[in-house]
């Protein structure tokens, strides 16, 4: 079954943007063929024998694009392998590493490393790579990626009933803040200081709905996470600061924030983009609705009062768009349509706010 991810769009060092999209036989690709297009290339298929229909993208200050996925691969006697596995591409365009297996939290234990989650990965300070599960336990195990490409072993960061889809991100002076859904609170640990160690933090008072988790940086110290609501499907947004906590409905509760409400009902994760909208600081939020259409929606960066206004554009869409600036600095709304093609919808940077252009194939 394929879960939806959002983050697949990436611009690389060169200016080019490239897309990913897990398929049952590997990673279909597609690349600009100048920075800005519109032309691109693809798809072309990056095989990944055993992959999962899965893939979490995280992408850090040199460009390089970092592909971390789980396979899973039948053995004798009915067992099946399960790693963690990753590749790099270092150049839109150019061939990505080998796939190479982190393990499991398990070692050999094949039935307990098959109960793990889908894995969410992200770049922090000085570019280590981390990646995230959730363990068999339901709590959360994670390793490192130092500068230097050297891995940690699996650290135990805890946790109870936690449910499928963490979500990470780095504030702008590259602190990681990680989130998983659970089935009471929404967990979730952080660093005090720019690759520090992971601590656990209060839990959020909110249940969201598994697999919807998506986060962004929206400050030198600052994450915003957001989910859907597990009952409304609603979109919701948190932060860890006091600024989240100023005007509007609510008060600050003991994790540190408020959670608030951005409506716009639908289904998987929300894409998330924060970018400089008719000179203001905003962010730009991208979703499935409930039609399956995609709606986009934005507002001034950690001012969740001000609501989002969601309008919908194009046809009907599988799994969740992805959102990324081009080479001009264009918003690009990205795309899979119901036959596996890339649609693509560029920022009128010639009209003022928020205007795309037309939807077209890549």
């Amino acid at each position: 079954m394929h879960t939806p991810t959002t983050g697949w769009l990436l611009r690389g060092t060169d200016g080019r943007l490239t897309a990913y999209a897990p398929r049952a036989e590997g990673i279909a690709r597609w690349t600009e063929d100048r920075p800005g297009g519109p032309a691109w290339t693809g798809p072309e298929l990056l095989p990944a024998p055993g992959l999962l229909p899965y893939l979490s993208v995280a992408q850090g200050p040199d460009g390089y694009a970092h592909l971390v996925g789980l396979r899973q691969q039948p053995k004798d006697n009915d067992e099946v392998a399960t790693d963690v596995v990753h590749a790099t591409q270092f150049q839109p365009g150019r061939p990505t590493t080998m796939w190479r297996a982190l393990g499991t939290p398990y070692g050999g234990d094949w039935r307990r490393a098959g109960q793990i989650g889908l894995p969410a990965a992200v770049v922090g300070h000085s570019g280590a790579l981390h990646v995230f599960v959730r363990n068999a336990g339901g709590g959360v195990c994670g390793r490192k990626q130092d500068a230097k490409g050297s891995w940690s072993g699996w650290l135990d960061l805890k946790g109870y009933e936690l449910l499928d889809g963490l979500s990470a991100a780095a504030t702008g002076d590259g602190r990681v803040d990680v989130i998983a859904p659970a089935r009471q609170a929404a967990h979730r640990w952080s660093q005090e200081k720019p690759g520090g160690d992971l601590k656990r933090a209060p839990a959020v008072p909110a249940v969201a709905a598994p697999g919807t988790a998506t986060s962004v940086a929206t400050g030198d110290t600052s994450v915003t996470h957001f989910w859907r609501d597990a009952e409304s499907g609603e979109v919701r947004a948190w932060r860890a600061d006091s600024a989240s906590a100023e005007g509007g409905e609510g008060a600050e509760d003991e994790s540190g924030g408020v959670v608030r409400s951005l409506g716009g009902a639908g289904t998987g994760p929300v894409a998330l983009l924060r970018t400089a909208v008719d000179g203001h600081d905003c962010t730009v939020l991208a979703q499935r609705a409930e039609n399956g259409r995609v709606a986009v929606a934005a507002y001034p960066t950690g001012d969740e009062t001000a609501g989002a206004f969601w309008s919908e554009t194009g046809g009907e869409c599988v799994g969740a768009p992805a959102l990324a600036l081009d080479a001009r600095g264009r918003v690009v709304l990205a795309a899979i349509a119901a036959d596996g093609a890339l649609r693509i919808a560029r920022q009128r940077a010639e009209e003022p706010g928020l205007a795309l252009g037309p939807w077209t194939p890549a």
